[in-house]
């Protein structure tokens, strides 16, 4: 999972922002009407790379205009942008069209610059923000769903179990919105009276949706609906939102009522928004059916089309990355046959054989305090090991500076096994690498290693550093299949450096990793291509890759909602991989692998047209 953790805010949550709502974006700073692009400021006049600077500067405040929230898991909602930090974007049809409308200039501006003269960093950015603004455009031309710009969380559903300002806004104010001052507890207040209005552009479309026959899958609804009433009855109460702003204000030592004040918002117009919303899914859950996927729902290739592509940053077909999985899978299983048999499991297909292999003594932890300082320094160790072989593997080399951190308990329960990402920009708050030890049956001696090198070094972390270098719009702009793909990308170079050759079961752990992945290829596309059932998707994942049907049921629902994002992963690491034996082959003698990794990391988080662009233009170079 890719989370880029900067200060003092954490790029995690801005992706999470940005992929809101519509990517939670909404011309809320803009004067002009919704729909004539006002308030987007005019095309810088100079040309040349202080006018190409410029003019991603400008598209990079249009994009954080639309999109308050961004503005504070950023930490920029200050000074000429404190406004931000009261308001919530439009969730509405009006908020959309608008987002529309602001990319829509905002991509003329970048296809009419002329590009002389400008460095190879820069004109990277100028494709990034075509290809994103392209793509995303393509997307709200779509007749229903939610467009996240540059982001990773698009979705047919505008209000489902893992979508909705119902989850967003309460986390957003309970954990991001920063209160110091009197005016930051105003603010707060300014954006919790918004939150009604958020709730009602989204129930709105809601009913748009359902006016076209689109309807969730029954079993979504039923899993939404209880969170949504359990929001609802914590709102009624005042509760966790107004409990928030009280212990905020206290913690800054603010007297006024500000308990009082919040609970009014939130029993009052917050519950009655949340009553409409909820009787609004209730009332389609009588029509929705038990199809998983969007070949069930009006429009549903086109829209499932349109999210592979989202996603991928491809024009893959969903047939083309089914056969992809299968046969990825099929040989990652054909390498680690051969390690199950001498590690003397020889029975059953590799899944059987994997889960068999979980259960194994040897390469567990102890459940208990000393097993988890023994994770701890596990980890240190393999952090080591990786860190002596990066001046192999790159000529640019970053800090690598990682904090490894165990979850914080209350977040354990359901939180993912790890995750991690960059820190700040100026290096003094260090990357980290986010471990769950809420039971140590979590991780593994074999799994360890490889989870190390995903997400801190040679993975997220190490990435970020790198990433963070970029302007504004580069920060906003992230792409599910780089991001995920360099950290597989980074599984594999471990390997290809030799860190397994004296320890074979962890080569076992980084396979396992990859089929995971190339599993979501076939599952995603059997949900919503091939008229897969929730409970076939559920059986390939214990059958093939010996997951465990509990944590995949959720895995498998969370394909249903966000469909085509799970395919961003192993297209991503397989373009990556494609794109080296490209150089590779064109360079002969002159290949080395440490420019090509310089080239993927240091051209920062692209869409994979803009990675084959820049690897092109390495291998014209390095050939001359």
């Amino acid at each position: 999972m890719h989370h880029s953790l900067t200060t003092p805010y954490s790029r995690r949550q801005t992706l999470g922002a940005l992929g809101t709502g519509a990517a939670g974006l909404a011309l809320t700073a803009c004067t002009g009407p919704a729909g004539t692009g006002a308030g987007i400021a005019p095309s810088p006049a100079t040309g040349g790379q202080a006018g190409a600077e410029a003019l991603l500067a400008s598209i990079g405040d249009n994009l954080l205009a639309l999109s308050p929230e961004g503005a504070t898991s950023l930490g920029i909602d200050t000074g000429a942008r404190a406004a931000e930090r009261g308001k919530l974007s439009d969730r509405s049809a009006a908020g959309q069209r608008a987002v529309a409308d602001t990319l829509k200039a905002d991509l003329a501006r970048v296809r009419a610059f002329d590009k002389a003269g400008v460095d190879h960093a820069t004109r990277t950015s100028l494709a990034v923000v075509e290809s994103a603004y392209g793509v995303a455009l393509d997307g709200f031309a779509l007749p229903y769903g939610d467009v996240a710009v540059g982001g990773w969380r698009n979705t047919p559903y505008v209000v489902i179990q893992n979508v909705g300002a119902y989850i967003d806004v309460p986390r957003l104010l309970t954990s991001d919105q920063p209160v110091q001052t009197s005016a930051d507890a105003e603010a707060y207040l300014a954006r919790l009276g918004a939150f009604a209005g958020a709730l009602d552009g989204e129930t709105g479309r809601l009913k748009d949706a359902e006016g076209q026959g689109l309807i969730a899958p029954a079993f979504l609804i039923d899993k939404a609906l209880p969170q949504m009433e359990a929001t609802l009855a914590d709102a009624r109460r005042g509760g966790s939102i107004a409990d928030s702003l009280a212990t905020k204000t206290r913690e800054a030592g603010l007297a006024g009522d500000w308990r009082a004040r919040a609970a009014a918002i939130a029993q009052g117009p917050v519950a009655a928004a949340l009553e409409r919303q909820i009787a609004a899914l209730r009332a389609q859950r009588s029509r929705a059916t038990m199809d998983a996927g969007l070949w069930a729902r009006p429009g549903g290739d086109e829209w499932y089309a349109w999210g592979l592509r989202a996603s991928t940053t491809t024009t893959m077909t969903p047939d083309e990355i089914h056969r992809m999985g299968r046969a990825e899978l099929a040989d990652l299983q054909g390498q680690m046959d051969p390690i199950l048999k001498r590690l003397g499991y020889t029975q059953g297909s590799v899944g059987d054989r994997m889960n068999a292999l979980a259960k194994d003594p040897r390469f567990q932890f102890p459940n208990n305090d000393a097993g988890r300082a023994e994770i701890m320094a596990y980890i240190q160790t393999w952090l080591g090991k990786i860190r002596a072989e990066m001046p192999r593997a790159f000529r640019t080399l970053v800090r690598g500076n990682v904090e490894v951190k165990r979850l914080p308990l209350a977040e354990e329960p359901g939180a993912p096994a790890a995750y991690g990402g960059a820190g700040s920009i100026d290096g003094s708050i260090p990357g980290k690498f986010w471990i769950n030890l809420h039971t140590t049956d979590l991780h593994s001696k074999y799994s360890l290693p490889d989870l190390t090198f995903h997400e801190a070094i040679p993975g997220h972390v190490w990435q970020g550093e790198y990433a963070n270098q970029m302007p504004l719009i580069r920060t906003m702009l992230a792409f599910n299949a780089y991001s995920e793909g360099w950290a597989l990308y980074a599984e594999q170079l471990a390997d290809e450096l030799g860190l397994y050759d004296d320890f074979e079961v962890g080569r076992l752990g980084y396979l396992q990793s990859l089929a995971f992945r190339a599993c979501r290829l076939v599952v995603d596309t059997g949900l919503h291509a091939k008229r897969w059932t929730r409970e076939q998707a559920v059986a390939f994942f214990v059958q093939e890759n010996g997951s465990n049907p509990l944590e995949v049921a959720s895995e498998v629902d969370r394909y249903c909602s966000w469909a085509g994002q799970a395919c961003g992963y192993k297209v991503g690491h397989s373009e990556i991989v494609r794109q080296r034996g490209l150089a590779q082959a064109a360079l002969g003698p002159k290949y080395d692998l440490r420019d090509f990794n310089d080239v993927v990391v240091k051209g920062g988080n692209v869409p994979l047209d803009v990675l084959a662009q820049n690897v092109e233009e390495y291998v014209a170079g390095a050939k001359a």
